[in-house]
């Protein structure tokens, strides 16, 4: 019984959290649109796998979800550096990334960070949408 509302609470707090981030995610989509990534779903498919790989609180969760999605819109906006300009591309991707785990730091307790940081693929695989925050 004690699961069934737990699972309740967390479907809740998620059809919450896309409410109060719609806004944020259609604008972002829209600045990303352009380059070719949609960022309200590769988002969605990141959380998708961060919630139960972290095991992230209700109150984690929104703010895990606009700190991806932001970090994701400003991905978007180096992308074409990937192929014209591959260092420079690696040097900012990794500048984005270190803002994106300052973030998380803030959010994170000590043990999801580690496991956050755990979760990055080997190699930069298309097929794993976890690659979008780490390569």
């Amino acid at each position: 019984m004690k699961k069934f509302f737990m699972i309740a609470a967390c479907l809740f707090a998620v059809s919450a959290t896309q409410a109060q981030l719609g806004g944020l995610v259609d604008k972002a989509t829209k600045t990303a649109a352009s380059v070719g990534i949609d960022v309200k779903s590769v988002t969605n498919s990141i959380m998708g796998k961060l919630v139960p790989g972290l095991g992230l609180t209700a109150p984690q969760n929104p703010q895990v979800t606009d700190a991806v999605s932001g970090f994701l819109t400003k991905k978007a906006d180096i992308l074409p550096l990937q192929s014209s300009n591959p260092a420079e591309y690696t040097k900012k991707q990794s500048g984005l990334f270190s803002g994106l785990q300052s973030k998380l730091s803030g959010i994170l307790l000590k043990d999801q960070m580690n496991k956050f940081l755990g979760m990055k693929p080997a190699t930069n695989n298309p097929s794993n949408v976890l690659s979008q925050l780490f390569y």
